[in-house]
C-alpha cells in the first residue's frame, strides 16, 4: 500500500485527498482507501475571466488553504503528491505566481493541466464506482470556470473536450441583479449553448446512454432535488435525479435571492452566488444530451490524481 496525497486546484475551489492505495491499481480503476477528503472556497478564479489574472487576495486565499494542507499530508505521512491546477490557472496571464508559491509550501510544482487531462482524470477518477451503468457514459465535470465533457466506457476515454463555462465564470460575467433578470439568464443559456455547439463536434453528447455529473454544482442540485437536510456526501453519491428534477430545482434557485439561497440546509457559503449559474449549465446539458436523469458521483478528478500516483511516481510528485 503506497499512502498518497491528491491536490485540485479548480477555480472555485481547492481540495485534498489523501489515500492509500494498491501499488498495481494505477489507471486501472481500482479503489482508493480514502483517509481524509477536504475542501475550501478560496475563489482562485475570482475575476480571472474580466481580467486574465489571479488577484493576489485570491492567491493569499489560496496559500493558506495549502499550508493547512500540507500540515495534514505530513501527519498522515503520504510519500506522493500531486497537485493539479485547472481552468482559471489556464488562463491566467501571473500563473508563475501561483506556482512559486505552492513550490514554496508543498515542495512541489502545481501541474497546470490542459482540459483534455482534465477530463480523463475525472473520467477515470468517477467511473470506478459505476458498475453496471449502460454505455457509453458521459461525463460532465462543472466547474468554476470551465465544464469538461468525457465519453467513454470500461475501456476509458472516447472524446473529451474542456469548454469555458464554469458556474464561476457563467455568474460573473452574467449575473448582476438580486434575483437574476430575464436577460441575463437568457445570456448565459446563450453561451452554454454556444460552447455546447462547439463540444459536439469532438464530442457526441446524444449518443450518452447514462450521464454522471461530478462537483460541486451536481452534487448540490441533488441534494436539492432529494430535499436532504444537510448536505451528505454518502447519500448524495451516486444519487439519481431527474431531467425535470434538475428544471425544477434550477428554477428554483434563478427566483431566489441571495439571503434565500444562502439558508438552504446543503448550500455550501462559497456556491451561494454561483450556483444557479451552475444548475443552468447542468439543466442546458440535459436538454442537449437529452438525458432522462443524472448520476450524481462523488468521485471525481481527485480520485483520478490520487490513482495516478500509484506505482509510478508522476512528474511533479514528491
Amino acid at each position: 500500500m503506497t499512502r498518497v496525497a491528491a491536490i485540485d486546484c479548480g477555480t472555485n475551489s481547492i481540495r485534498l485527498l489523501v489515500a492509500e492505495i494498491d501499488e498495481g491499481a494505477a489507471g486501472s480503476g481500482g479503489r482508493l482507501r480514502e483517509l481524509t477528503r477536504q475542501m475550501e472556497i478560496v475563489r482562485l478564479g475570482a475575476g480571472v475571466d474580466r481580467t486574465g489574472e489571479l488577484a493576489p487576495e485570491a492567491l493569499a486565499r489560496t496559500f493558506a488553504a495549502l499550508r493547512d494542507y500540507s500540515d495534514e499530508i505530513t501527519r498522515l505521512g503520504a510519500t506522493r503528491v500531486r497537485m493539479v491546477a485547472t481552468s482559471a490557472t489556464r488562463d491566467a496571464r501571473n500563473r508563475a505566481e501561483l506556482v512559486d508559491g505552492v513550490r514554496a509550501i508543498l515542495g512541489v510544482d502545481p501541474e497546470v493541466i490542459s482540459g483534455g487531462e482534465e477530463a480523463a482524470l475525472s473520467f477515470t477518477g468517477a467511473i470506478g464506482d459505476l458498475d453496471g451503468v449502460a454505455t457509453p457514459i458521459l461525463l460532465a465535470d462543472i466547474g468554476g470556470g470551465s465544464t469538461e465533457l468525457v465519453l467513454g466506457g470500461a475501456e476509458g476515454v472516447r472524446e473529451s473536450i474542456s469548454v469555458n463555462v464554469g458556474c464561476v465564470r457563467m455568474a460573473e460575467r452574467h449575473l448582476h441583479s438580486d434575483p437574476p433578470a430575464p436577460e441575463q439568464i437568457a445570456a448565459i443559456v446563450a453561451d452554454v449553448n454556444a460552447a455546447f455547439d462547439l463540444a459536439e463536434r469532438t464530442v457526441p453528447i446524444t449518443t450518452a446512454a447514462t450521464l454522471v455529473g461530478v462537483a460541486g454544482t451536481v452534487t448540490t442540485v441533488a441534494a436539492l432535488a432529494a430535499d436532504l437536510p444537510t448536505y451528505d456526501p454518502d447519500r448524495i453519491h451516486l444519487m439519481v435525479t431527474s431531467a425535470a428534477d434538475v428544471a425544477a430545482v434550477t428554477a428554483s434557485l434563478l427566483e431566489m435571492t441571495h439571503a434565500q439561497r444562502a439558508v438552504l440546509p446543503v448550500m455550501h457559503p462559497g456556491r451561494v452566488d454561483v450556483i444557479a449559474a451552475g444548475a443552468l449549465v447542468l439543466r442546458t446539458l440535459m436538454e442537449r444530451a437529452g438525458t432522462p436523469s443524472v448520476i450524481a458521483s462523488e468521485r471525481d478528478i481527485l480520485d483520478g490524481i490520487a490513482l495516478s500516483l500509484g506505482g509510478v511516481v508522476e512528474s511533479g510528485a514528491r
